[in-house]
């Protein structure tokens, strides 16, 4: 019987390492192996104070810094994204008005009607596939796509370009931070893709929400705006479906509440912004993960064919405590703060630091999951910080509830899915994964 080999002393190796390539070491070990390496730091050093960001590790602790955004804010969002978004706010009266508008537009009495519309898109794909498809690119960011043209009402638009739109912004608001290793060159590479992505984005948000208020508010297309209608939309009827679009149109507020068009279209940009990405990503590794383990494979199929989805979600969202699409979600203090005072780890944190609230690291912790390295689907789904935590939890976060498990569901029903190797990344954010099954 062999022997286990001994765990690696990620500290020591940090502790020995010189200031200016500390923050580098740190990240190459968070990517090579996060759960060892979050294991290492709540064990000995709970909140670690490393060259340009400060890890914070516990459960406790992490709910802490994502229940005070006014201390610990999202003010590194702010250059990165347009027209004053509701996201780049904490704990104000913009953040708080626009997030209940659109909570209330995004009625969770949709979910049953948003589930099968996914799984009809998911199983239109797979058809047309011929057993064959790349799996980031086809089905994982082309389903949320979809979602977004037919149940947001991004109508209009190729998938492809809402698809590159989400993803630059995605990549440059949250992987091009001062704590993310890369070149100045591949640092203004990004910035300038999402600044051109930006500009397309305004233009057409600009072009639909003018379309499609003029139409409502006459309502009927009239004939100088058929043509251009014709042009965003491909309908020739000029009829208004139902959309997260027309919701936000059709609803009236005096002016007084400050919902005017400008701040439906920077909402109707960040439905666009929040969805494709997120939803690929964790739909790809949670297939991925399922592929490797065949046991589980074997569960999940299963569940998959029950009439309740109940016991397959629960299987997803396990999976995702595993491989989540990001192991932490950072912000930034505007004041000095001490975390987990009265506490032999009470660390006083100075105004200006760049925290990382290590939210893979607290779905590890035994004060709030019992046997954590243990893979146990069912487990108390208010633990987990698959949609964050807090003021900033996301939010389309229902319909990321039925999304990505339906998503997951349809293709692992496919007779002998396999796929052809891992997962390639372009950076942090997946380029293909091409999986195969029997016709």
């Amino acid at each position: 019987m062999g022997i286990a080999p001994a765990p690696i002393q990620y500290l020591q190796r940090f502790d020995s390492e010189p200031d200016a390539t500390k923050l580098a070491l740190l990240r190459k070990f968070m990517a090579d192996d996060p759960i060892g390496l979050f294991r290492q730091l709540r064990a000995e050093r709970p909140i670690l104070a490393a060259p340009g960001c400060t890890l914070v590790a516990l459960y406790d602790d992490v709910i802490e810094v994502l229940n005070m955004p006014s201390v610990f804010t999202v003010a590194l969002y702010a250059p990165k994204m347009a027209n004053n978004y509701l996201m780049m706010h904490d704990d104000d009266a913009i953040h708080y008005r626009e997030k209940s508008i659109m909570q209330g537009l995004l009625n969770r009495d949709d979910l049953p009607k948003v589930r099968k519309m996914v799984g009809e898109i998911c199983r239109g794909f797979l058809a047309e596939a011929n057993g064959k498809i790349d799996a980031v690119s086809d089905y994982c960011r082309l389903t949320p796509a979809t979602i977004v043209r037919d149940y947001f009402g991004l109508i209009g638009m190729d998938r492809k370009d809402l698809m590159e739109w989400s993803y630059w912004a995605q990549v440059d608001t949250f992987y091009n931070q001062p704590f993310d290793i890369a070149t100045p060159e591949e640092r203004k590479r990004i910035t300038d893709a999402h600044a051109d992505s930006g500009q397309k984005l305004g233009a057409y948000i600009g072009a639909l929400i003018f379309t499609r208020s003029l139409a409502l508010k006459f309502g009927f297309i009239s004939r100088p705006l058929m043509k251009l209608w014709r042009l965003l939309t491909g309908q020739n009827d000029g009829a208004f479906h139902d959309d997260i679009v027309t919701r936000m149109l059709r609803t009236k507020f005096p002016p007084e509440v400050g919902f005017d068009l400008k701040r439906i279209g920077t909402n109707a940009g960040g439905l666009l912004i929040g969805t494709i990405e997120t939803t690929a990503q964790a739909t790809v590794q949670a297939i991925e993960f399922l592929l490797e383990k065949p046991e589980l494979l074997a569960q999940a199929r299963v569940a998959a064919e029950a009439d309740s989805p109940a016991e397959f979600d629960s299987i997803v969202w396990e999976v995702l405590r595993f491989v989540p699409i990001s192991p932490y979600m950072f912000r930034k203090t505007a004041s000095a703060y001490t975390l987990a005072k009265g506490t032999a780890r009470e660390t006083t944190i100075p105004p200006g630091t760049n925290v990382l609230a290590l939210t893979q690291s607290a779905m590890f912790d035994e004060m709030a999951f019992e046997n954590p390295a243990e893979f146990r689907a069912g487990r108390n789904w208010y633990h987990y910080f698959t949609f964050g935590y807090g003021s900033h939890e996301c939010l389309g976060k229902y319909v990321g509830m039925v999304m990505i498990p339906e998503m997951v569901r349809q293709i692992v029903k496919m007779p002998g899915l396999k796929a052809k190797g891992n997962i390639v990344f372009d950076g942090h954010m997946p380029k293909s994964y091409e999986v195969t099954w029997n016709q």
